[in-house]
């Protein structure tokens, strides 16, 4: 048995869990070159919701962020997730916009892409995995998205794997975004996969209901060769299972990590820091506790706390167990699709409607897009008379939905300059085409920064 290999997460998913992204490049800076010594399989920082996040609320180039990282680590790879076509973005983009961003990524310093779809529909990949593959200087990783409902099987989520490594993926990683999976289940599903695939498996959970050192423990014991953890400031609760304890657990038996837990504990000093100057900083109220009910509704963690806000926004709060109790017969409806970015959001805002306003008396766009096939392939099938009242006699996409999409770097590199911005990098041409909305006012301020910089210089 090969020695289980750690992906940190501390850097991106671990705050992204905990502290909303809130962690700035310079609170992290002071332990990259210790980080790069550990023995990490790889260091996840980068992709997720800290793209959008660093110029939204940290007045950051995510760009720069990535460059300055390669820069202090240069042992360990650098990971990223990415969104399959939705990139780091909330719908489809383009094709020509996907391969500029892999290949900026990795021009950047990215070592490993990890990428899912939320509707596990391999087509919504190829995109990315072609684009990684041209590259011959990253690794592609593909993920699966657990979840749980009448319609997902282990049988179901190997026929996953198994396209994924058709597609020539480096690695397959089992992506438990909500914590969903228990111990036993995932040592089936590591030896079902196993049987059928011959590169890497990684394990991600998340300790939302309690079960993610459980379940990691069995999945190692099932042959998983790679799992996810976050130094423990950043981890547990609504996180991935704490670094120290696994490697503690895994410490002298034929699992051994080969990390030297001594080796943790002035990062663990460090980022005990750097949470406490998150939650002043950003008044942030952080997760305190595991909720097993989560498994019940299947709802990821982060996801309650939006739905019941969104709720007490409209004096409605008390309607929140109503609201939870719909959202597996919306999920149904759907056809099952896991509940993860932007799924997730799509499904919980159409229970919250059908509580408040009656059922599907308000059906939103984005509800009709995911019936019309704009979004992928749904896992399950959907009712004959559901898709009518949605779409009415509309014709389903059953092509890969990307293939609808005209080329959109042109447009957006002419609405960048037409804003004041002729000459903008690649890297910036790509945030404006994902965030347009937020890249704008980042560039604006960036330029006046520089401008007041130059002018101090001169004097």
């Amino acid at each position: 048995m090969a020695r289980i290999k750690i992906t940190e997460t501390v850097l991106r998913d671990g705050h992204q869990s905990i502290a909303a992204t809130r962690m700035r490049l310079r609170q992290m800076i002071p332990v990259l070159e210790a980080m790069d010594e550990v023995g990490y399989n790889a260091l996840e920082c980068w992709g997720g919701a800290t793209f959008d996040t660093c110029m939204r609320f940290l007045d950051e180039d995510p760009w720069e962020r990535l460059r300055t990282l390669k820069r202090y680590v240069k042992k360990t790879p650098l990971q990223m997730l990415f969104r399959g076509q939705n990139i780091l973005g909330y719908r489809n983009y383009a094709d020509d916009v996907v391969y500029e961003f892999v290949n900026r990524a990795v021009d950047n310093g990215i070592d490993i892409i990890r990428v899912f779809d939320a509707l596990n529909d391999p087509r919504n990949l190829e995109a990315a995995v072609k684009a990684a593959k041209d590259t011959k200087a990253v690794k592609i990783q593909g993920a699966l998205v657990y979840t749980i409902s009448p319609i997902h099987t282990m049988e179901s989520f190997t026929e996953v794997a198994v396209e994924l490594q058709e597609m020539g993926v480096d690695s397959i990683c089992i992506k438990d975004m909500s914590g969903l999976l228990t111990p036993y289940d995932a040592y089936n599903l590591v030896r079902m996969l196993k049987k059928h695939i011959s590169v890497p498996l990684e394990l991600h959970t998340h300790c939302t209901c309690g079960l993610g050192e459980m379940t990691y423990l069995k999945a190692v014991e099932a042959g998983v060769d790679i799992i996810d953890t976050a130094l423990s400031p950043f981890g547990e609760v609504t996180s991935q299972p704490p670094t120290e304890s696994v490697v503690m657990a895994l410490q002298g038996s034929i699992y051994d990590t080969d990390i030297d837990v001594e080796r943790l504990w002035p990062l663990t000093e460090h980022f005990k820091k750097v949470r406490k100057e998150l939650a002043a900083e950003f008044k942030l109220t952080m997760p305190d506790q595991i909720n097993p009910a989560v498994r019940k509704y299947q709802i990821p963690g982060g996801m309650l706390t939006n739905l019941y806000n969104q709720l007490k926004g409209q004096g409605a709060e008390e309607r929140f167990d109503e609201v939870l109790a719909e959202m597996p017969q919306v999920r149904k409806d759907l056809g099952y699709p896991p509940l993860v970015t932007p799924t997730s959001q799509i499904t919980g805002s159409a229970a919250a409607l059908n509580v408040l306003y009656g059922r599907y008396k308000i059906i939103t766009n984005e509800v009709r897009d995911i019936v019309r096939g704009k979004y992928g392939r749904v896992p399950g099938k959907l009712d004959p008379a559901f898709r009518k009242m949605c779409i009415g006699d509309e014709p389903v996409i059953n092509h890969r939905p990307a293939d609808d999409i005209a080329p959109e770097l042109g447009k957006a590199k002419e609405e960048l300059a037409a804003q004041g911005f002729p000459d903008a990098a690649p890297e910036d041409v790509l945030s404006f085409a994902l965030f347009p909305e937020v890249a704008l006012p980042f560039f604006k301020q960036r330029a006046e920064r520089n401008a007041g910089t130059d002018i101090g210089e001169q004097k």
